[in-house]
């Protein structure tokens, strides 16, 4: 997901999508552990945009205060 794409959310949106996304991750790393994924780049790939999410929304909480 680009920048530009989470920056069009809203806030509670962005927070569920956040949650959603960290449930996926842990459940790719699980799955990962058992049997290895077809490709292993897609958890990095997930790490990184869940970081640019929470980025964002730390950047709204900053600007809101």
């Amino acid at each position: 997901m680009k920048i530009a794409e989470i920056r069009e959310l809203t806030t509670t949106d962005l927070v569920e999508r956040v949650e959603a996304e960290v449930a996926n991750y842990n459940q790719m790393l699980l799955n990962h552990s058992i049997s290895p994924l077809e490709s292993p780049a897609k958890i990095k790939e997930l790490r990184r945009t869940i970081a640019r999410m929470r980025t964002e929304l730390r950047q709204r909480e900053l600007n809101n205060k």
